[in-house]
Order: structure tokens, then C-alpha cells, then sequence
């Protein structure tokens, strides 16, 4: 018998009515992350995601396409197992809901629901939404109209077959009350006690055959197919073996986390935990509604055009920056807007400078130096800092994970990789591989074991840049263990993790900000021959208040120092520009931008809309001639 412990996440399963989006990406992602972090930890794990395949809108899709439910099940189905694998989803098993054993499994609890007398027959007429596959009262209806899709439901009036949900009112709100996890987040649990305040009815679970054929047919009226939702609520128990395979199923009900978008609250903290009472399951542990993706604070639909497709965006950016995003830029419960801009600045700013330039700088300088990864001597104060909060990260993001604080889980990763940029820049390797050679190197391998505990940590995230990244590094065994790098070993090629991504530029720099030299400026050799060239180093470096692209440099020119403007804030953080070697004009007149006083100017090329600083290609000290 396994005594590990066990976790069991679900996603909802989708409609194949339409081809995935982003929000169905997300919450896949966001279970995937979960699943592979809960593997990571040593944890029996099973993920469960896949394809809801019935009902009248899929019947409608496949009218609409001129072919058979069927075939368009098998269509769709593939769309959404292809995007999994493109954004390296790891699934234990794609649930489809037309599987012969599915179906079996769905007439069974049908089956032994009646027969205990939960389901009965009965008249019944309500307004029926299409989109939504329910009747509503009229109560639930706004200005007569559907909540969610907003259009004039059909009256219907027909004889069907209902669950006696009714009974079970009582019983789940004390469940929900004396079970503060589960229903998550506070404002979910809120929001169904509200909903059941009122009297609650019983489900109507059937739809008969004269108006929808694409259905799971009742085991006790052919006349009758199930109604998709008590079809579809089901796979949550199947997909695991229910009831054919009790073993199995008992192995990882009840559920962990079942992840939802909270526009399906209610069938899910409604409708499920009751079908589960009367079936006599065990509920699961926690039932987590994510909040919406939106677009220009708008949610995305189809009538609004304004739908992001998660394909699109790895073909240009990459799967693991799209994954990181979304796991960054959500805080879960609440919603979260998508833009390309924002996407851009995160990427830039914590994946390419943060992580990306750190990654570059210090295996550039291990292997220029010392052909293989150097030995650590003695730990001085800040390595034994370095360490202490290597040893102390895994603990604390296995926390936040435990607890679904995944943004702050990797704000804590990023804030860790910002530690090991400040003691890089303050330790200085590239001076000290010139003065103190054994310290040079213990300072690169403290940096380099802090940078692949961190990639550990961030490989469920970014599984395919991280694997990369730990792969290449010498090591006894892959685990948070401080000191698993091995020293005197060869570091295998690491490429470029994550170049920077310029956006297309709207609004001009000030006037020659970064300093390019304008032709006209150019003409003869002996105009140039009176231009001051020479290295500096970076000091200080600071936003300029309200501006969005200039930055105050305090620089080192040897024989003193001075400041100068840039307008290089949407290429550089100033924390990354602190200890760099620039080249500079020194002798221009004093000028002013922005009422700033700039003693100087700084070289950078540009092109395509990427700028660079032109620097040496070795380290010089400060006040060298450019010749």
C-alpha cells in the first residue's frame, strides 16, 4: 500500500463547442503547476482535466458544421488535448464524457438514485437557457433575461425527471458553515449561502429526445437523455474509477481542490455536493472559484471579439513566459487583466533582467574565468546569508503553494533572484578574479547554487526553460539540498533563457536622450577627434519622477564623478544598471532635461526597437581612454 500523501486536482471539463482560450488555459495551468509542485514533494498525484461532450449546444455546433455529434466531439476534443501538450501540460487523464465507460458509470448513480426514490417524474415548466443548459426562475432571471448570457430565455412546459435536491437545503448550508475550506474564496462561500437563503428546488436532470437527442439516454425512460450537467459533474468520480474500480478510486477520493471559474459556482457548490449526498460520497475537500481574465477590464466573448488565444501568444512569446504570467499576474479568487503591455513589462522585467541577465552574467564569468564551476572556501557573512535564505526558500514557497498563494509563492522566488543580483553587484567577481581569485569563485558558485535552487522552484511554472537551465548545471542529485553543485565539472551551454521583448514605440525619446550622436554633428575626422570618449562606472541610478523612460546616473569617471540623464528606463531597471561599465562623452556642455542637470552622455546602439549600452568586452577600470 502507498503511504504517501496523496492530491487529487481537478479543472472543470470544457464545452467543445468552441477552441480553447485563455481562461480555459489558465485554470489547466494553474492545476498543472499544483499537480507538479505536489510530485516535486514526493505526493501520490493525479490530475484530472478534459471535455464535457454533450448537451444541446454541442448539438447545435455540430448542426451548424453539417456533421454528426459525434465527429465533432472527436474535433474539438483534439484541440484542446493538442494546446495542453503545446503549453506542457502534464494530465494524469483526459476525461471524455462519450466514453463507453463514462456513460456506464453516469446510468449507474442514475439508476440507484430512482431506485432509492431521489429522482421522480413530474410536469414542469420554467425559462430555459440554452447557453447555460438550466431553467431559472423567474427570481434568477435580470430584467427577464439570462444572468450570464444576457438574452430572453425559452418558456418551456414538459413532463421530465427531477432530483430531489430540495431535501438536502438544510444539510448543506450547516455542511458549508462548519467547513470554512470549502468553498473558496470567502466571496464564493458568501455568495452561495446567499443563493440558499431562498427556497431551493429540485433539478430537473433530463431533457427528452423530442429536443435533444446528444445525450446520455436514462437507464429508466429511453425517451430521455441526462441532463448535461449531472452528466458532466460526474467525471469528477469516474475519471478515477467509479464505481468499477473502487480500489483506484478510493486511492484519491475524496478530491483536493476541484478549480472552477466563478461562473459555475452553483452547479458546483450546489448541485454537486447534494448529487454526492444522496449518492453517499464523501464531498470534496475544497472547491476553489478563480476569478475572470479580462481584456481591457472587459470579460473576453465572443460578441466583443476580444477573446485571447493562449496558442497564439506561445507562437510569439514562448510557453514558459505565457505560463509564468498567468500563474504571476492573478492573485486567485479575484479577476485580472490581460494586455500585451503588461505581459511585456512582467516578462522583461522579472523573467529577462532579473533571472535571465543573472543566469548570463555569472556563468559568462565562470566560464571566462575558470573553464569549470570554481570551488566555495569559507562562507563570509553575506554568502552564509545567501545560503540561509537558499535553505529556508523551498519551505516557505511549499507554504504559499499549500496554500494556493501561487503570486506570492513566486514573488518570493523573484525577490530571492533580486537578492543574488545585489550580492553580485556588491560582491563584484569581475574586479576580484583580478585581486582574489579564490574568493572570485566562491562568490560565482554561491551565486550559481542559489540560482538553480531557485530554477528548481520555478520548473513546475516553467518547466522547458528551467529543465534547461538545471540540466547544464554539474550536480549530486536534483534537490533544494544547499551544496548539491558540483565544483571542478564543466558547465554545459546555456542559451539565451528569455531575451528581452521590445513593443512597438508610440511616443519619441526626449531629444537625444541615450546618447546617439546625431550626422550632422559627424562631418570631418577632426569634429570627431574632439569628442571625449572614456569608461565610467555606474554608481547610483534612479527614476526620474514623473517621467517614464529617463533615469539620474551617479557615475565614476577615476578621476571623479557626476551625473548624467538617460532615457533608457524602458530598457534598464536602475537596480541592474548599478556597477556596470558604460562609455560616456565627457566633455559635452552641462545641459538639462526635465529640469535635471545631465553632465554628459552615454552610449547605446538601437535597432528593431532593442537598445543596448555600448560597453568594453573586458572589465576596465573607470577613466579609460576610448580610442
Amino acid at each position: 500500500m502507498d503511504e504517501r500523501k496523496k492530491f487529487f486536482i481537478t479543472t472543470p471539463i470544457y464545452y467543445v463547442n468552441d477552441k480553447p482560450h485563455i481562461g480555459h488555459a489558465y485554470t489547466t495551468i494553474l492545476a498543472d503547476v499544483l499537480a507538479r509542485y505536489h510530485r516535486r514533494w514526493g505526493d501520490l498525484t493525479f490530475f484530472l482535466t478534459g471535455v464535457d461532450e454533450h448537451g444541446q449546444k454541442v448539438q447545435q455546433a455540430a448542426e451548424e458544421a453539417g456533421i454528426e455529434p459525434q465527429a465533432h466531439c472527436n474535433k474539438m476534443a483534439q484541440y484542446f488535448i493538442k494546446a495542453w501538450e503545446r503549453l506542457g501540460i502534464q494530465y494524469d487523464f483526459f476525461m471524455r464524457t462519450t466514453s463507453p465507460f463514462h456513460k456506464k458509470a453516469v446510468q449507474h448513480v442514475l439508476q440507484n438514485l430512482y431506485d432509492k426514490g431521489e429522482i421522480y417524474a413530474a410536469e414542469y415548466g420554467g425559462y430555459y437557457c440554452v447557453g447555460c443548459e438550466r431553467f431559472y426562475t423567474p427570481k434568477e432571471l435580470v430584467d427577464g433575461k439570462c444572468p450570464q448570457h444576457l438574452k430572453e430565455p425559452e418558456y418551456i412546459k414538459e413532463k421530465n425527471y427531477f432530483f430531489r435536491m430540495s431535501r438536502y437545503q438544510n444539510w448543506l448550508i450547516e455542511y458549508i458553515q462548519t467547513n470554512p475550506d470549502f468553498i473558496q474564496p470567502q466571496s464564493r462561500k458568501n455568495e452561495v449561502l446567499g443563493f440558499l437563503k431562498n427556497q431551493l428546488g429540485d433539478l430537473c436532470i433530463s431533457r427528452p429526445k423530442s429536443r435533444l437527442r446528444w445525450g446520455i439516454e436514462l437507464p429508466f425512460d429511453s425517451d430521455y437523455v441526462t441532463y448535461v450537467w449531472f452528466d458532466a459533474l460526474l467525471n469528477y468520480v469516474t475519471g478515477i474509477g467509479y464505481p468499477e474500480d473502487p480500489s483506484r478510486f478510493n486511492q484519491f477520493w475524496p478530491a483536493e481542490y476541484h478549480l472552477i471559474g466563478k461562473d459555475i459556482v452553483t452547479t458546483h457548490c450546489v448541485y454537486w455536493p447534494t448529487m454526492l449526498k444522496a449518492i453517499g460520497l464523501p464531498l470534496p475537500k475544497t472547491i476553489f472559484a478563480h476569478g475572470w481574465w479580462l481584456v481591457n477590464e472587459t470579460k473576453m466573448s465572443k460578441s466583443l471579439q476580444n477573446i485571447v488565444k493562449p496558442l497564439d501568444l506561445i507562437d510569439k512569446y514562448g510557453v514558459d513566459p505565457v505560463r509564468y504570467f498567468l500563474m504571476r499576474d492573478m492573485v486567485l479568487g479575484a479577476d485580472a487583466n490581460f494586455s500585451f503591455e503588461i505581459f511585456v513589462k512582467r516578462y522583461n522585467a522579472e523573467l529577462a533582467n532579473d533571472l535571465g541577465n543573472l543566469v548570463s552574467r555569472v556563468t559568462t564569468l565562470i566560464n571566462k574565468n575558470f573553464s569549470t564551476v570554481p570551488a566555495a572556501s569559507e562562507l563570509g557573512a553575506e554568502e552564509q546569508q545567501i545560503k540561509q535564505s537558499a535553505i529556508a526558500l523551498p519551505e516557505k514557497i511549499n507554504q504559499l503553494i499549500a496554500s494556493l498563494h501561487l503570486s506570492e509563492a513566486l514573488e518570493e522566488i523573484i525577490a530571492f533572484i533580486r537578492t543574488l543580483n545585489k550580492y553580485m553587484e556588491q560582491r563584484q567577481p569581475w574586479h576580484l578574479v583580478k585581486t582574489d581569485w579564490t574568493q572570485a569563485g566562491t562568490v560565482l558558485y554561491v551565486t550559481l547554487e542559489g540560482v538553480r535552487i531557485a530554477a528548481l522552484l520555478l520548473e513546475p511554472v516553467m518547466p522547458t526553460k528551467m529543465k534547461e537551465l538545471v540540466s547544464a548545471l554539474p550536480v549530486k542529485n536534483q534537490d533544494f539540498t544547499w551544496g548539491n553543485l558540483i565544483s571542478g565539472q564543466e558547465l554545459q551551454p546555456i542559451p539565451p533563457l528569455f531575451p528581452r521583448i521590445e513593443l512597438e514605440k508610440t511616443t519619441a525619446l526626449p531629444e537625444n536622450p541615450a546618447g546617439t550622436i546625431p550626422q550632422s554633428e559627424l562631418t570631418t575626422i577632426e569634429d570627431f577627434t574632439k569628442i571625449k570618449l572614456t569608461t565610467a562606472r555606474v554608481l547610483t541610478a534612479e527614476n526620474i519622477p514623473n517621467t517614464t523612460k529617463l533615469l539620474k546616473l551617479q557615475i565614476d569617471l577615476g578621476s571623479e564623478k557626476r551625473q548624467i540623464v538617460a532615457g533608457i528606463a524602458e530598457h534598464y531597471r536602475p537596480e541592474e544598471l548599478v556597477g556596470k561599465t558604460i562609455i560616456v562623452i565627457a566633455n559635452l556642455q552641462p545641459a538639462k532635461i526635465r529640469g535635471v542637470e545631465s553632465n554628459g552622455m552615454l552610449l547605446a546602439a538601437k535597432k528593431d526597437g532593442k537598445l543596448c549600452l555600448l560597453t568594453t568586452s573586458e572589465e576596465m577600470e573607470p577613466g579609460a581612454t576610448i580610442s
